[in-house]
């Protein structure tokens, strides 16, 4: 047998489990909600901002209240702008000078260790019998002998309640 024909036998159905954000949709919702904070009648001088930065926001207001008003106008644009609301880990409230109060919400992306280990047991508990997986990096690659065997695991992942956003790509036949 030939090398080449070697490997085509050794190929098998994969896909990879992933979790990213768009940054890009990240940074416009943030635009959108510092406009909207700008202009609203509820938060006027409350000094309420948002600051963005690759991997984490920072929010700022005058009181608790309009800090968690904002954050909450933060999720509300997130959504419409489809960005899982599991990618934000909020953190604690921390006062600041003349009552104001701020929040550092960091940014999950990426499957670590403990979510990579949960999805290998999902996969064994979901009773496929050609299924297989194995963590490879910030990533989950999950191999099948069937294709309809992975997109079984597609939709249990999906209906599945992980901490983390999850997405597949890089399907192959």
């Amino acid at each position: 047998m030939q090398p080449a024909a070697r490997l085509y036998d050794l190929a098998m159905p994969s896909f990879d489990v992933v979790s990213e954000i768009d940054l890009q949709e990240v940074r416009n919702a943030v635009d959108q909600a510092n406009r909207e904070a700008s202009t609203r009648f509820d938060f006027k001088n409350t000094g309420a901002t948002i600051e963005f930065s690759e991997k984490e926001l920072k929010l700022s207001a005058s009181t608790e209240d309009r800090l968690r008003a904002l954050y909450q106008l933060l999720e509300e644009k997130l959504v419409k702008r489809s960005v899982s609301l599991k990618s934000l880990d909020p953190g604690k409230v921390e006062e600041a000078s003349q009552g104001a109060a701020r929040q550092k919400v960091t940014l999950k992306a990426g499957i670590s260790q403990e979510v990579g280990k949960q999805i290998n047991k999902m996969v064994k508990e979901l009773g496929v019998k050609n299924l297989s997986s194995s963590i490879q990096g910030d990533q989950v690659r999950v191999t099948g002998k069937q294709r309809d065997d992975l997109q079984t695991a597609i939709a249990f992942f999906k209906q599945a309640d992980v901490p983390v956003p999850l997405q597949f790509t890089n399907f192959r036949d």
